[in-house]
């Protein structure tokens, strides 16, 4: 543990920098706070170090394999659980790094998420969204259980640093092309069906938004996604078990398999019987107290209390204006967190899992909820600016007519 404890000191060490550098592009980085979130997510590190300890964890499995069963780096080059072990190869078997090492430096990997989900929540609000008097972004960087599924060896940490990667490309993609690209290989090579739904999101959102960009632009965007999600629709059918050529059946098999499977655990639900709105309320909200399996469950059903309440603000009418003209990076958080919902609810029917796997997507549907709070603001700003510049207007023409009125008096 020693070693794990020299190398979390030099992983803070090297983020210096690199927070420094964002801090000088982007003013309002608060460098202190995402050091708070370093020193958080480190904490979940040893929470989950500790987890593993007395329960099963597949991070032993990572590191197993990646010292034991691989001669050869390239050897581990798949997209899957083989990818995890070829990242892992050159620390184990070349530095010498142990288990404990590899956890903790995993957990860097995941805090890099959360820095780049600030950045881009932060660059695509004009204001601070509150939260009972309290910074919404603020509590949404700290939420227990998204720093718990991200603080190990495994595909949460890498996943989760992906798309934070991908998204803050995204938000700025003529400038942010090493992002784009870094952020699309973990998240392609972990789970293509994330990739391809981003892709498709990216593409939707960038015709659909506000802005206002040369067509070309946007033709072009369009065609990148749709060639990308060509290029790795086969991969991603073969990857999830699917037979590409009869696509329909092989899908229904494998869900029913699934469902069968998992109902059997502790913390199986029955989602084959439930509507779709029970699915996807499921997925989303639940465990909620009463069905937690365990003290975990407990613990997360508060976050999942949050993400209720969080999710009733957009339970509103003028939602419906909003989001017909909502910015690109709005409308892409939708379609993701939409399509790969509905996607998950067919072959998950395990609180546990389902726990682990909507970790990786609910940021999307909160930055969909603040970034319409913050459009509510901004119009209620606008209206206060409207009322006072009319009440000013009244006031000259009243002081007018008044001396009007006295002139001719005079």
């Amino acid at each position: 543990m020693l070693g794990a404890l020299v190398l979390i000191l030099l992983l803070f060490g090297i983020s210096q920098p690199i927070l420094g550098a964002l801090q000088k592009e982007h003013k309002w980085v608060k460098a202190g706070m995402l050091n708070q979130i370093f020193w958080y997510h480190m904490f979940f590190g040893l929470v989950y170090w500790t987890y593993a300890q007395v329960n099963r964890s597949d991070s032993v499995n990572y590191f197993n394999n990646t010292k034991y069963v691989w001669k050869n780096w390239f050897d581990a080059f798949a997209a899957g659980t083989d990818f995890i072990e070829w990242l892992a190869f050159p620390f184990v078997n070349w530095l010498g790094f142990n288990y404990d090492m590899m956890m903790f430096l995993s957990t860097w990997l995941g805090f890099w998420g959360f820095v780049y989900f600030y950045l881009f929540f932060k660059e695509n609000l004009r204001f601070n969204p509150k939260f009972e008097g309290w910074d919404a972004i603020t509590i949404f960087m700290f939420l227990p259980n998204m720093h718990f599924w991200t603080a190990s060896l495994g595909k949460g940490a890498v996943i989760f640093a992906g798309i934070g990667f991908l998204v803050y490309g995204l938000s700025w993609p003529q400038k942010r092309i090493p992002h784009i690209a870094f952020g699309s290989f973990l998240c392609y090579m972990v789970r293509p069906h994330i990739l391809f739904a981003i892709l498709i999101g990216m593409g939707v959102g960038f015709v659909l938004g506000k802005e206002k960009v040369p067509l070309y632009q946007k033709y072009f965007v369009v065609f990148f996604a749709i060639g990308m999600s060509i290029y790795v629709y086969e991969d991603l059918i073969v990857y999830l078990g699917y037979d590409p050529n009869n696509l329909v059946d092989s899908f229904e098999e494998e869900s029913a398999l699934n469902r069968e499977r998992l109902v059997t655990s502790g913390s199986g639900v029955d989602m084959g019987s439930y509507s779709m709105p029970m699915k996807l309320f499921t997925f989303w909200f639940r465990p909620l107290f009463i069905d937690s399996p365990n003290v975990l469950g407990i613990a997360i059903s508060f976050e999942n209390a949050l993400y209720i309440y969080m999710f009733s603000k957009i339970v509103r009418k003028d939602f419906l204006t909003y989001i017909k003209i909502a910015p690109a990076m709005v409308k892409m958080s939708a379609v993701v967190f939409i399509s790969i919902s509905i996607s998950m609810t067919f072959v998950m029917s395990n609180l546990g899992i389902i726990i682990r796997q909507k970790s990786q997507i609910m940021y999307f549907m909160l930055f969909v909820v603040v970034a319409f709070m913050d459009w509510q603001k901004t119009n209620r700003i606008k209206k206060r600016g409207e009322i006072f510049n009319r009440i000013v207007e009244e006031e000259r023409k009243r002081i007018a007519e008044a001396e009007l009125v006295e002139g001719s008096s005079v």
